[in-house]
């Protein structure tokens, strides 16, 4: 394809609303733009099922996974890193052998999840004191005393 017929395409795109045109959608080149989504937006989606660890990532990272430069957000204490600050010494083996890259906003939430599952909110206990108070905790408490 010319490097004219690229910016053609892409113009279309873009007056099209971020729709591919049908020639680019036929010939394979072009897919619709998703709708952005922030960080806190997809974690709130990602967990609605859990919503405490909603309000796990808010208190852990305030809902970031990069620092201002770019860089993983890191614990300058430990080797906590990221959305949902997985330990790093003690998960980056396992995170790599299920194919989780906690590097990502999405590996960082589905090894949040994988924890989440095996051992409940135990590993983000260091927070207690910020999660704890949040209503989805106090739901947690309610749901755990009825099981």
């Amino acid at each position: 394809m010319t490097f004219t017929a690229g910016i053609a395409l892409a113009l279309a795109a873009v007056l099209n609303g971020g729709n591919a045109t049908p020639v680019a959608q036929a010939q394979g080149l072009a897919q619709p733009m998703p709708q952005a989504q922030s960080v806190q937006e997809y974690v709130q989606a990602y967990f609605a099922d859990e919503p405490i660890m909603y309000a796990i990532a808010g208190c852990e990272s305030h809902y970031h996974q990069y620092d201002v430069d770019g860089s993983i957000l890191r614990n300058p204490k430990s080797s906590a890193l990221g959305l949902f600050q997985i330990m790093q010494s003690a998960h980056e083996k396992t995170a790599a052998q299920l194919g989780i890259d906690i590097y990502t906003v999405q590996g960082n939430a589905a090894y949040a999840q994988y924890l989440y599952d095996r051992e409940g909110t135990a590993p983000w206990n260091s927070s207690k004191a910020c999660w704890g108070k949040s209503q989805a905790a106090k739901d947690l408490a309610i749901a755990s005393k009825s099981d």
